[in-house]
C-alpha cells in the first residue's frame, strides 16, 4: 500500500454538464448526485482502502487550487499539481508520473478522473488489486467496463485471451476505438469482444515514463529533463514553461494506442461516467412516470422520462415534457431534448460568442 500512489485528473469543464458545470465552477466540485459530497470528493474517498492521504495527488488548472483545498483540506500543496492550461491528459499524466517518480522509485499509479460514478466498491477494489498485481510486471493496465447497451458516447476496447496462466479477467488489448457510431457500437455488443474504456489507468511509475520515452519522445525529454526541479521551490515556474512545449494529446492517443504491452481487467462494478445529463439520469432514482428529478419543489404533469435539476427551494410546474433535460443553475436555464445531449457543448460554444463572454 505504501507504494501506491493515486492521481486525479481534476482539471477538465464539463461543457456537456451546462449549466451546472461552468468554466468556473467545474461539475467535478459540484454535489452533482445530491448526496452531501462533490464529485471529487467521492472519487478520492473511494480510494481509503487502496493507498494512504499522502499518497494522493490532484491534477487541476490553476484556477482551481482553491477549490481543491476547500474541498480535501487534507492534503498539502504539493500534493495538488497546476498546470496553467488545459492540455488534454497525456502532459497532465506525465507531470503526475514524473513527479511521482522523484519520489518514490517503486511507485505504481491509479490515474482515474474525477467525475465518475461506482456503485460496487467491494467488486471495485477487487479489480484494482488484479491490475496492481500485474503493473509490477511493466504492464500498462486499463480497467474494461462491461457494456450494458450501445453507447455511442463510450470509447471501447477490444481484447484478447492472455495465453498465460492469468487471471480469468485479465485480456490483452487488441485496439482501441473512439466514440463509434451506433451501427458500429451494436457490432461490438454482438461480438462480445468490446468493453467500454474505462479512462482508468494503473501502471508502474518505470512503466509509464519508459512508454513516454518510445512513443512521445518529446514529451519525454522535457519532464525527464525537470526531475531534479521537481518537489522544490522552482517547481510551478518549471511547469509554466514546460506546458507549452506539450503536444495537446489523450493518454490513449499518444501512448495506449500504440505502445504493445497494453492489458485490460474486464470488470463490471456499477460505474458509470458522468459525462452527460443522459449519465446521471442512469444513475438517479426515477419515480413512477420514469422522471429523475432533483429539487424540493417541483410538480410535474404529464411528464415522463425526463432529468429535471432545480436549486433548493425554487418552485417548479412542468407540464408536458417527454425525454427532456430541465435545468437551472444561478441565472442560465437549459431545455434540451435528450437525445440532444451531445450538441450541448457546441450550443454553449455558440452562447459564449454570441454573448461574449467565457463563464456561462
Amino acid at each position: 500500500m505504501e507504494n501506491n500512489y493515486l492521481v486525479v485528473m481534476a482539471g477538465g469543464i464539463g461543457s456537456r454538464f451546462w449549466p451546472m458545470s461552468k468554466e468556473s465552477f467545474p461539475k467535478q466540485f459540484h454535489d452533482v448526485l445530491g448526496v452531501g459530497k462533490s464529485l471529487l470528493q467521492l472519487t478520492v474517498e473511494r480510494f481509503i482502502n487502496i493507498c494512504s492521504e499522502e499518497n494522493i495527488f490532484i491534477v487541476t488548472n490553476k484556477a482551481y487550487l482553491d477549490l481543491v483545498k476547500k474541498q480535501l483540506p487534507f492534503l498539502k500543496d504539493s500534493q495538488i499539481l497546476l498546470e496553467p492550461f488545459r492540455k488534454n491528459t497525456a502532459p497532465c499524466v506525465a507531470y503526475a508520473s514524473y513527479k511521482i517518480k522523484s519520489i518514490n522509485e517503486n511507485a505504481k499509479l491509479i490515474i482515474v478522473p474525477s467525475d465518475h460514478v461506482i456503485l460496487n466498491q467491494i467488486e471495485f477494489e477487487s479489480t484494482l488489486q488484479i491490475a496492481l498485481k500485474e503493473a509490477d510486471n511493466q504492464q500498462l493496465i486499463t480497467l474494461g467496463i462491461h457494456p450494458s447497451r450501445p453507447d455511442t458516447g463510450y470509447g471501447y476496447i477490444q481484447f484478447e485471451d492472455l495465453s498465460e496462466d492469468k487471471p480469468k479477467s485479465l485480456k490483452k488489448v487488441k485496439t482501441f476505438t473512439e466514440k463509434p457510431p451506433l451501427e458500429l457500437a451494436i457490432k461490438f455488443l454482438e461480438s462480445g469482444e468490446f468493453y467500454w474504456n474505462s479512462g482508468m489507468f494503473i501502471w508502474s511509475a518505470d512503466s509509464i515514463i519508459n512508454a513516454f520515452e518510445k512513443h512521445m519522445p518529446d514529451l519525454h525529454k522535457v519532464f525527464q529533463d525537470a526531475l531534479p526541479i521537481f518537489n522544490t521551490s522552482q517547481e510551478a515556474s518549471l511547469i509554466n514553461s514546460i506546458y507549452p512545449l506539450c503536444k495537446n494529446i489523450s493518454i490513449d492517443n499518444g501512448v495506449m494506442e500504440k505502445a504493445s504491452n497494453v492489458l485490460v481487467v474486464l470488470a463490471d462494478f456499477g460505474w458509470s461516467d458522468l459525462g452527460t445529463w443522459g449519465s446521471l439520469y442512469e444513475n438517479l432514482p426515477k419515480d413512477e412516470t420514469k422522471n429523475a428529478i432533483v429539487g424540493d419543489k417541483i410538480t410535474l404533469h404529464n411528464s415522463s422520462n425526463n432529468i429535471i435539476r432545480m436549486p433548493k427551494n425554487k418552485l417548479a410546474l412542468i407540464e408536458g415534457l417527454d425525454g427532456y433535460i430541465v435545468v437551472e443553475n444561478e441565472n442560465t436555464l437549459l431545455i434540451c431534448k435528450k437525445e440532444n445531449e451531445q450538441s450541448i457543448k457546441s450550443y454553449v460554444q455558440d452562447l459564449k460568442a454570441k454573448f461574449k463572454t467565457d463563464d456561462i
